[in-house]
């Protein structure tokens, strides 16, 4: 939920790993091998470098996307009103939710967003209600409506 406070210092080859990674990802027996010759780096330092962009929150999540619906699921994005003064026990609370893929704080009256994902579709309504139980607040949830398609990737300089 915090944001870094300062800049993580990333050099060329970190930058050329984040542009590397973003889309393409080989599928095969030893992708990460094949991610790093292509960068003219070995499979091992390529993984420390990840993992450090991964503990220094230059980047939050590396992995697949997965479109839920199709594998028999359900996700839906989901927002409470806390108060500030009980922002961070909500978040923890929230947060322990393995059905929480991300939360979010946001300058609305809505303030904590989420987004559930459950492995089938009756999962939502159950765990929208264990969390209202458990936090004592209500939770609105954004059903999607229509589905688009965008590719964003993120050049690092």
């Amino acid at each position: 939920m915090s944001e870094r406070s300062t800049a993580a210092a990333l050099d060329a080859t970190d930058r050329a790993i984040i542009n590397a990674l973003q889309g393409g990802f080989p599928l095969g027996e030893r992708p990460y091998l094949e991610v790093a010759q292509r960068l003219g780096l070995g499979e091992d330092e390529l993984l420390a470098r990840l993992q450090r962009l991964l503990d220094e929150r230059v980047l939050t999540r590396f992995g697949p996307m997965y479109q839920v619906e199709r594998m028999g699921g359900a996700f839906v994005l989901a927002a409470l009103r806390v108060a500030e003064a009980d922002f961070d026990r909500i978040a923890e609370i929230v947060n322990g939710f393995p059905e929480v893929a991300h939360n979010y704080r946001r300058e609305h009256v809505l303030n904590m967003w989420f987004v559930l994902a459950t492995e089938v579709p009756g999962g939502i309504a159950a765990v929208t209600a264990a969390i209202e139980a458990a936090t004592g607040l209500p939770v609105f949830a954004f059903p999607k409506e229509r589905e688009y398609f965008v590719e964003m990737k993120l050049h690092a300089d």
